[in-house]
C-alpha cells in the first residue's frame, strides 16, 4: 500500500489522495472543520440545516438539476453533519472526477438559499427530528450528550429543536458560510482511481481563490455527567450509560478501544455473554467508544424489558469493573485481532479509504501511517488496558433512559 499524497494550496486548502490499483471509481470527500459544536444556542441545528439547504440549489442548478447532474453519470452525492465536522461526498467513475469536485465546490461556495426552499427544508428537518424522537435508540444519544455536557454547544443535539430551527434565517446561513467555510478548515480527499496532479489542479481552480480569515473556535467541552429520564409507555427500556472517555489525541486512546472491545463489543465479549447469553436480561447490549479532539465517551447501550432494566444495568456495571480488574491476555489478543481486522477491512473499500484519509488529514494534519496504528495497538499490554479501564470507570457516570427511571451510579 503506497503512502497517500498531500498538497496544500497557498491559502491553506489541503488536497489528499490515496490512489488504488485495480478500481475504476473514485470516492471524493470535502471534510470541513465545523459542526454542531460551533453553533450559538439560538441557532442550534444551523450546521445541519446548512448541509440540507445547499442541495436545494447551488451554482446555478436547482435541486433537481443537482440530482440529475450526478445521476446522469451514475454517481452519488451526499453529506452529513456531526458535532465536529461537516462532510460532502461524491462517488463516481474516475473520468467524472471533475464533475464531482465541481458539484461539491458549488454546494459550499455558490449556494442559493432561496426563501421558499428554506421554508420547505425546515419542515423536512422537523420531520427528521420527529422520526428520531420516535426511535428511542436514536434519541437516547442526544439525551446522553445533553446530560454529560450540559448547557454547552457540545451537548446540544445536531438536529436542533423546533424553536431554534424556526429562528434560523437566510442571513444565518450566509453568515455560517462566511465564518466557518475557510480554506484552512477544509480537506479535499479522494481515493480510488485518482490522478493526483489533476485533482490538485481542480482544487486550485475551484478553491484556490478562497481567502484566509480567522475562524471562531469552539468552546472546550466540559464533562459533568448526571441522570436523565424520559418516561414513556413502552414495553421495553432503552438505556445508555457511561463515562467521559478520551480524546483521539490521548496516548491511551487505543488502550481504551481495546478495553471496550473486550468488555462489550462483539458476541464473544463479557457483556454480551453475561447479560444476554447467560442471563437473558437484554435483547441488545454492547459498549462503544467515541472520541473528539478534546473529549470522548465510553458507553454501554441496553435494550431490555422494563422489569429487567435495573438488573441489566447493575450487572453491566459490575462486568465493566471486573474487566478492568481481570482482563486476560487471551481476551486482549482477541480484541487486538478484532480492531485490526476492522481497520484493514475498511481499507479495502474505496469509500472507506477516502473517509479515513479526509478525517485523519483534517484532525492530524496528515493521514496516520497504518503500520504505526497497528504498532500502537500491538504495543498495548494487559496492565495498561486494565489501568485505562479503571481510569475511565472512576469518573462520574452519565445515565440516560427512555422508559423507566433508574439511578446513576454514585
Amino acid at each position: 500500500m503506497s503512502a497517500p499524497l498531500i498538497h496544500r494550496l497557498p491559502n491553506g486548502f489541503t488536497v489528499a489522495a490515496d490512489p488504488m490499483a485495480g478500481v475504476e471509481t473514485v470516492a471524493i470527500g470535502l471534510h470541513v472543520d465545523c459542526g454542531a459544536r460551533h453553533e450559538e444556542a439560538r441557532t442550534n441545528g444551523l450546521a445541519h440545516l446548512f448541509e440540507h439547504m445547499v442541495f436545494k440549489g447551488a451554482g446555478g442548478r436547482n435541486a433537481r438539476e443537482i440530482s440529475e447532474a450526478i445521476e446522469n453519470v451514475g454517481g452519488y452525492l451526499n453529506a452529513y453533519t456531526s458535532r465536529d465536522q461537516t462532510v460532502f461526498q461524491a462517488r463516481l467513475l474516475a473520468d467524472d472526477t471533475p464533475l464531482g469536485v465541481g458539484l461539491i465546490a458549488d454546494l459550499i461556495r455558490k449556494p442559493h438559499f432561496e426563501p421558499s426552499d428554506l421554508v420547505r427544508e425546515k419542515d423536512v428537518v422537523l420531520q427528521e427530528l420527529g422520526e428520531a424522537r420516535d426511535q428511542p435508540d436514536d434519541i437516547i444519544n442526544d439525551h446522553f450528550h445533553s446530560t454529560a455536557w450540559p448547557k454547552q454547544a457540545f451537548g446540544r443535539p445536531v438536529l436542533g429543536d423546533e424553536e431554534t430551527i424556526a429562528a434560523i434565517g437566510r442571513d444565518d446561513l450566509f453568515g455560517w458560510t462566511e465564518r466557518h467555510y475557510r480554506p484552512d478548515a477544509m480537506v479535499l480527499a479522494a481515493a480510488g482511481k485518482v490522478d493526483f496532479d489533476a485533482l490538485v489542479a481542480l482544487a486550485e481552480t475551484r478553491f484556490g481563490d478562497m481567502e484566509q480569515a480567522p475562524r471562531p473556535v469552539a468552546d472546550v467541552a466540559v464533562y459533568e455527567g448526571g441522570n436523565f429520564v424520559e418516561r414513556r409507555r413502552l414495553e421495553s427500556a432503552h438505556i445508555l450509560f457511561g463515562h467521559e472517555g478520551l480524546s483521539y489525541l490521548d496516548p491511551d486512546y487505543y488502550a481504551l478501544m481495546l478495553f471496550s472491545q473486550a468488555a462489550g463489543e462483539g458476541s464473544s465479549s463479557r457483556l454480551f455473554q453475561a447479560v444476554r447469553e447467560e442471563r437473558g436480561l437484554a435483547y441488545s447490549v454492547g459498549s462503544s467508544v467515541s472520541a473528539w479532539r478534546d473529549t470522548g465517551m465510553m458507553t454501554v447501550y441496553l435494550a431490555t424489558a422494563r422489569a429487567e432494566a435495573a438488573g441489566a444495568v447493575n450487572l453491566s456495571r459490575s462486568i465493566l469493573h471486573d474487566t478492568a480488574a481481570t482482563l486476560s491476555d487471551v481476551e486482549l489478543a482477541r480484541a487486538k485481532a478484532q480492531i485490526k481486522a476492522t481497520i484493514l477491512m475498511a481499507l479495502e473499500s474505496v469509500q472507506g479509504r477516502a473517509d479515513r484519509l479526509g478525517f485523519q488529514t483534517l484532525v492530524h494534519g496528515k493521514p496516520l501511517d497504518l503500520s504505526t496504528i497497528v504498532a500502537r495497538i500491538d504495543a498495548c499490554q494487559v496492565d495498561q488496558v486494565r489501568a485505562v479501564g479503571t481510569r475511565i470507570l472512576t469518573g462520574r457516570e452519565t445515565l440516560a433512559t427512555v422508559g423507566p427511571a433508574l439511578k446513576a451510579a454514585a
